[in-house]
C-alpha cells in the first residue's frame, strides 16, 4: 500500500508540486496547496474521519493520528485546511447525533463534502456558557440569529456543527449543538476572510445568521445538552489534534539536524557543540513524551472512556506546552536562518508559525486546566496512590483496538485515574521516588480544596496544581510505555524525558549524561535512515536531502 509520505514525494525536489519549495510558495501567496489537496482526494483521506460502522475508515484515534501526521510533516496548513476541521465538526455528531444525522454526515464526508465547526465567539473565548448566538424554537423550526467568528472552511463546508444558546436561563442547560445543512439554509452571510501569521492559507472566516431557519431535528441530542456534548466530544479532539501536530515538529527537528550537521562554527559542526547537541536531544525527548502521552490517552478513549475527561485535558495541555517550547528551542539552533523565507531552510519559519496556531486549535490551555480543576478533590481522595493500574493494553502501542464507541465517553471522570499508578514502573529509583512524592504532595493539597477553588475562578495556585498533575500523568504514561517495550533505547529516553519533566515540577536541572549520548546516536540514525522520531519509528520515503 502506498503511503501518504510516498505520494507526497521527495520534499527537497524543487520540481515536486508538493515539495517544500511548493509548500513555501503557496504559503507566501496565502493559498492552499492545490496539488496536496488533489493527492488527499485521491487517497480518500476524508474516509478516515467517518467511523467504519458508517462506511468510513475510522477505527481508532491513533490510526487517524498516524495518517494525519504524514500530512502535517509536509504542510500543517494542508492538514488543517483539508481535513482536521471536518473531523472536529464531525465528532459531536458521532457523539450525540441520532442514526439519521450520523448517516447523513457520513454520506456527505464520504462524498467529498467538508464540515466546519462553529463553536466559539470572539467575545467569549473558551467560555461556552456565555455564547450568545441564538437558536430559538418556532413551530417545527429553529431560527438562528447571531455571529460566529474564526471558522475554518466555513465558506466551502456543506455541513456545519453550531453551538448556540437555546434558552435564556443561566447555567449548563442553556445551550445546544446543531447540525446544519448549509445547502438548505438561507439568510446567512459569510464574513470576510481573516488573515493570520500562521496557517496563512487556511480559509478562516466567520458567518452571520440573520433569522436562518433550520428544521427542529437539526438538534444533536436533547435540547440543552450542548455543553455536555462538547465536553464529551472534545475528549477525542483534545487528544488527537496535538498528537497530529507532532508531525510538524518532526519536520522541524529534521531540518534543524540537517542544519546542525552542515553549519560550521568555531571550527566544528554545530551538532558537535555540547549546548546545541543537548538542545537537539532535549527536543527529541520532549517529542517522545508527547507521542507516548498522546498514544496512551488515545488508547484510553477505547479502554477507559470513563476516565478520559481528565486525561484528554491533561494531554492537550502538556503536549501543547512541550510543542511550543521545543519549536522555540529548534528556532534558536537555526539562529538568524529561522527568519529566512527562502533558501534550503526557508520552510522552517513557516512550520514555526503554523505550529503555534495548529497545536492550540479549538481549545485553550487555560480551558484544559479548568476542566481538571473541579475534579481534583475527588481524584485525590479516590485514586492517587490508592487505585490499581490500568489494563496492560493501555501501553501496548502497536496492538489493535476495537472501534471507538463514542457513546461511552463521559463528561466527568468521577474520581477515577488508572494512569498515575504506572509511576511505580519508573525504573530509575530516584526519579520514581520524586514522582511518587510529588503525587502524594498533590493529594494532600487537593483533597480539601475549598469550594471557591474548584471552579474556573480558582486562584493561580490551584491552576498550578492542575498543571503539575498534568505533567505527572505525562510521566506515568512514559513509564508505562517504556515498561511495555523494555529495550535499551526506551530506558535511555525515559531517564532524559523524566528528568526534563521533573525540572518543570521544581527539581534541579540534570545533564542528560550517558543516556543523552544514546539518544543522540539514535537521533542521527533515524535522520540518516529516514525514519520518524516517534516512540515506534516508522519509515519515510527516501528524501534527496538529509
Amino acid at each position: 500500500m502506498t503511503t501518504l509520505d510516498e505520494l507526497f514525494g521527495d520534499p527537497w525536489n524543487a520540481a515536486n508540486p508538493t515539495g517544500f519549495a511548493a509548500v513555501l510558495a503557496a504559503d507566501e501567496r496565502g493559498e492552499m496547496l492545490v496539488a496536496g489537496e488533489s493527492i488527499l482526494d485521491g487517497a480518500r483521506l476524508a474516509d478516515r474521519f467517518v467511523p467504519a460502522s458508517l462506511g468510513g475508515a475510522f477505527v481508532d484515534v491513533n490510526g487517524l493520528v498516524q495518517a494525519m501526521r504524514a500530512v502535517f510533516r509536509r504542510d500543517p496548513t494542508l492538514g488543517i485546511g483539508y481535513g482536521v476541521t471536518s473531523f472536529i465538526a464531525a465528532v459531536p455528531v458521532w457523539t450525540a447525533g441520532d442514526a439519521a444525522q450520523r448517516e447523513w454526515l457520513a454520506g456527505q464526508l464520504l462524498g467529498g463534502e467538508r464540515a466546519a465547526a462553529a463553536f466559539t465567539e470572539l467575545a467569549h473565548g473558551a467560555d461556552f456558557s456565555r455564547m450568545s448566538m441564538r437558536a430559538e424554537t418556532r413551530g417545527d423550526n429553529l431560527v438562528m440569529t447571531g455571529t460566529k467568528q474564526l471558522i475554518n472552511n466555513i465558506g466551502r463546508a456543506r455541513a456545519v456543527t453550531v453551538f448556540a444558546r437555546t434558552r435564556d436561563d443561566p447555567g449548563s442547560r442553556s445551550h445546544s449543538m446543531l447540525l446544519v445543512d448549509m445547502a438548505g439554509t438561507r439568510d446567512y452571510r459569510i464574513l470576510p476572510r481573516h488573515h493570520t501569521s500562521g496557517l496563512r492559507a487556511t480559509p478562516l472566516a466567520g458567518v452571520t445568521f440573520d433569522g436562518s431557519r433550520v428544521p427542529a431535528d437539526a438538534l444533536l441530542g436533547a435540547p440543552g445538552t450542548g455543553l455536555e456534548t462538547a465536553l464529551r466530544a472534545f475528549q477525542v479532539t483534545r487528544i488527537a489534534l496535538p498528537a497530529i501536530a507532532l508531525g510538524a515538529l518532526d519536520t522541524q527537528l529534521r531540518l534543524a539536524l540537517s542544519f546542525a550537521g552542515e553549519r560550521v562554527l568555531y571550527g566544528r559542526p554545530v551538532a558537535d557543540i555540547p549546548v546545541a547537541r543537548d538542545c537537539l536531544v532535549g527536543v527529541f525527548a520532549d517529542l517522545l513524551v508527547c507521542d507516548a502521552f498522546g498514544a496512551v490517552a488515545g488508547r484510553a478513549l477505547h479502554l477507559l472512556p470513563e476516565q478520559t475527561s481528565v486525561l484528554a485535558a491533561a494531554c492537550k495541555y502538556v503536549v501543547c506546552a512541550l510543542l511550543d517550547s521545543a519549536s522555540y528551542d529548534l528556532f534558536t539552533i537555526l539562529g538568524a536562518r529561522s527568519y529566512l523565507r527562502e533558501g534550503p531552510y526557508g520552510v522552517f519559519q513557516k512550520y514555526y508559525r503554523d505550529l503555534a496556531v495548529a497545536a492550540l486549535a479549538h481549545s485553550s490551555s487555560a480551558a484544559c486546566l479548568a476542566t481538571i480543576i473541579p475534579q481534583l478533590p475527588r481524584l485525590a481522595r479516590r485514586s492517587w496512590l490508592r487505585a490499581g493500574p490500568g489494563p496492560e493494553e493501555l501501553f501496548a502501542l502497536d496492538s489493535a483496538l476495537p472501534e471507538l464507541d463514542f457513546d461511552r465517553l463521559a463528561p466527568d471522570a468521577r474520581g477515577h485515574d488508572s494512569l498515575s499508578a504506572a509511576l511505580s514502573q519508573v525504573e530509575h529509583a530516584e526519579l520514581r521516588a520524586f514522582f511518587l512524592d510529588r503525587l502524594a504532595e498533590l493529594r494532600t493539597r487537593c483533597e480539601e480544596l475549598p469550594p471557591g477553588e474548584r471552579t474556573v475562578t480558582a486562584s493561580a495556585g490551584t491552576f498550578a496544581l492542575a498543571e503539575q498533575y498534568a505533567f505527572v500523568l505525562a510521566a506515568a504514561a512514559c513509564a508505562g510505555v517504556v515498561a511495555a517495550r523494555a529495550d535499551a533505547f526506551s530506558a535511555a529516553w525515559q531517564v532524559v524525558a523524566l528528568r526534563r519533566i521533573a525540572t518543570r515540577l521544581g527539581a534541579p536541572t540534570q545533564p542528560a549524561g550517558e543516556a543523552g549520548e544514546v539518544m543522540f546516536a539514535e537521533l542521527l540514525s533515524r535522520h540518516e535512515g529516514s525514519r520518524t522520531f516517534d516512540v515506534i519509528p516508522r519509515r519515510l520515503a527516501r528524501h534527496g536531502r538529509r
